[in-house]
């Protein structure tokens, strides 16, 4: 007599359940580090563009958030931004946190943290 091979019901449930999770997740926390990307393009745009060295602190911050309106980055509050003076070179570094909600009460807390002008 051959024993019988293969996947049981409760095995494929199973398994189609983890990936069912890691879906979720995986669409749930994706915007956050997209966000974030567009935060760190900004920044390097800032830097390249030479804004750091010639604008004033203020300027520099509302540079970032007319650049960050066009990425649609709504997570960054200006009391997120911490702008430094090192001689002739400005640096500017951006560190923010975001809640994301992933089911019922279960939510993913993530903290970011970029700088530009070093």
């Amino acid at each position: 007599m051959k024993k019988q091979l293969g996947a049981t019901l409760v095995g494929i449930l199973f398994i189609a359940g983890m990936i069912g999770v890691g879906v979720v997740l995986v669409a749930k926390l994706v915007p956050a580090y997209v966000e974030f990307m567009s935060v760190k393009k900004v920044l390097n745009a800032m830097d390249s563009s030479g804004d750091l060295k010639t604008m004033s602190p203020k300027e520099i911050q509302a540079s970032f958030f007319k650049r960050g309106s066009i990425d649609n980055i709504s997570s960054v509050k200006p009391e997120n931004i911490d702008i430094g003076r090192a001689g002739d070179q400005s640096t500017i570094t951006v560190e923010y946190s975001v809640k994301v909600p992933i089911v019922a009460n279960v939510s993913a807390w993530l903290d970011f943290s970029a700088s530009a002008g070093r």
